[in-house]
């Protein structure tokens, strides 16, 4: 059974594509992510085992599954792979009816892997994404920045008087708030890259990737305007009589003398601007490179 057999036998259930060689398979799996990798040990060029070994070395790849498919024999061939990373290993010849359950098996463990994953990314309150979601999506962010020279932007949030809501209004009360404002946020954002996190209490945070500091302003306006609109009354707060927010925004240029901490703590210096300035309003700052 080779490639295109394999092709045949799960086009109808699957979207499948195809690479020939070792450093070909590696450029479709990085650039489509795919849900599983069948991949066969003797390939053009660079063996699959190397392919194994390079794709369970990228944190983009890592947590794909792979099966190989050999005709060799050996015990010690299987136990290579294994040892890897693979999750499966089926010898040839094939049966086909086996290879379409084995591989209907690891999709399906892959994607509630997937689904418990996600759940572990997401805020239980507010639905949007959790601080060790924002955290791992900044250091690839970062990381990315650096290798392209782009402008990496940070919005830190801050629900103005929140304490004195929940004292006035009650808990429960205080938890529709948020989640109302992290609504409203979230549907100021356009792009599928950029991410709006609770970033605990009544903090928010917005990773703008290849975004400069005229469009983080623009973002942050459109933040301010959004919650404007609700019109959730706020008597208990100092600055008016509606729930308002305080951000801070930062733009840099990545480098590898900085790191991603430095954007963190340049977001939260302009939030702390903003708030010892009065309140509901944003404070912003270009902090260029190194």
């Amino acid at each position: 059974m080779n490639i295109r057999v394999l092709h045949q036998l799960f086009r109808y259930e699957c979207d499948v594509h195809m690479a020939t060689g070792g450093e070909q398979a590696i450029e479709v799996c990085k650039a489509l992510l795919p849900d599983l990798i069948l991949l066969d040990v003797v390939m053009e060029g660079m063996d699959g085992h190397e392919v194994c070994r390079r794709l369970k070395a990228d944190p983009l790849t890592q947590d794909i599954p792979i099966i190989f498919l050999s005709a060799n024999g050996e015990e010690d061939d299987e136990a290579i792979g294994l040892e890897l990373g693979a999750v499966d290993y089926i010898g040839k010849p094939f049966n086909p009816t086996i290879v379409r359950a084995r591989v209907k098996t690891h999709l399906t463990l892959k994607l509630q892997s997937d689904y418990l994953r996600s759940m572990a990314m997401l805020d239980g309150l507010t639905g949007v994404a959790n601080r060790r979601k924002l955290e791992s999506r900044l250091e690839a962010a970062w990381s990315h920045a650096c290798r392209e020279g782009g402008p990496l932007s940070l919005i830190m949030i801050d629900v103005d008087h929140f304490k004195k809501y929940n004292d006035h209004y009650g808990h429960q009360s205080g938890d529709q708030c948020l989640r109302r404002l992290a609504i409203a946020l979230a549907a100021t954002l356009n792009r599928p890259y950029d991410l709006l996190a609770r970033y605990g209490g009544e903090e928010f945070a917005c990773l703008l990737p290849d975004t400069d500091l005229a469009g983080a302003e623009r973002v942050a306006q459109k933040m301010l305007a959004a919650v404007a609109e609700l019109h959730i009354e706020h008597l208990a707060s100092e600055v008016g009589p509606q729930v308002s927010l305080s951000l801070g925004a930062a733009t840099v240029l990545a480098s590898a003398e900085r790191d991603a901490q430095d954007l963190l703590r340049f977001a939260d210096e302009q939030l702390y601007l903003a708030k010892s300035s009065g309140r509901a309003r944003l404070c912003a700052r270009f902090y260029g490179g190194s």
